[in-house]
């Protein structure tokens, strides 16, 4: 079973991804907005099952934040549980919606297969550049990228808005509520060329939300976790209320 929660425009669910969008009707949404958990943070089985504080938060951060779930999937695991939810995804997005996907350098290769595997159109990568505030490695080349695969459902008008390929923010440019939050900013980057109804499966602490309800927009999302849902749950409502960002409590 799962919770409900209306804000405004924006509807919100804790549950389990697969489960919720099996309930949602065909055609329910204009386009996605996902970032999902990469399963990566290392080379071997090892690295990859260790705790998301470990993989992506140096030393002096850890436990700043709550750990989260649904990072620990092997390659083929995380294969074959992308191609579920991306299948649904496709049914509940209207025809021609675009869906833009987050991932690391590990897991590209993977994530441009795995969006074609779930019936969507692969159309290019974009570029989160992280900026030279990540930590540097002697010897090597800064971690400084992450990235977003956008595919469309179908053929695709070539009409709207058009939006940068490469967004340049900090991870640390605004407050964190969740060990892989993004900003807002980079969201509201993202969302231009889409339409009036933004899904998002995997919204943490709801930057992605945050960023839809001040552009105006109809929003649904997913969470798994609940200390993370009551989060998105207040930053939506905040953002609803004022029109700002959710500022009250944040950890620095």
């Amino acid at each position: 079973m799962y919770e409900k929660i209306t804000i405004g425009r924006a509807t919100l669910y804790h549950g389990d991804a697969l489960e919720v969008l099996a309930d949602l009707p065909a055609g329910a949404i204009a386009d996605l907005v996902l970032d999902p958990p990469y399963s990566s943070g290392g080379q071997f089985r090892s690295d990859r099952t260790a705790s998301t504080s470990s993989k992506y938060q140096s030393s002096t951060a850890r436990g700043i934040y709550p750990e989260f779930s649904g990072d620990n999937r092997d390659q083929r695991g995380y294969a074959y549980w992308c191609s579920l939810w991306l299948s649904e995804s496709q049914r509940v997005c209207a025809p021609g919606g675009l869906m833009v996907m987050f991932t690391d350098w590990r897991q590209l290769p993977l994530t441009t297969d795995i969006v074609q595997a779930g019936g969507w159109v692969w159309r290019g990568v974009g570029v989160w550049d992280k900026t030279e505030g990540c930590r540097p490695q002697p010897g090597r080349y800064r971690a400084q990228a992450e990235f977003f695969v956008w595919s469309t459902n179908g053929p695709r008008e070539l009409a709207g808005d058009a939006a940068p390929g490469v967004m340049r923010y900090s991870a640390g440019s605004e407050p964190k509520f969740h060990i892989a939050g993004k900003p807002v900013r980079l969201y509201a980057d993202i969302l231009p060329p889409c339409g009036d109804v933004i899904g998002d499966w995997f919204m943490g602490s709801g930057s992605a939300g945050v960023a839809a309800v001040q552009s105006g927009r109809e929003y649904i999302g997913i969470e798994k976790d609940r200390h993370a849902f009551d989060i998105a749950c207040q930053r939506i409502e905040q953002a609803q209320a004022q029109g700002g960002l959710f500022e009250e409590s944040a950890k620095s």
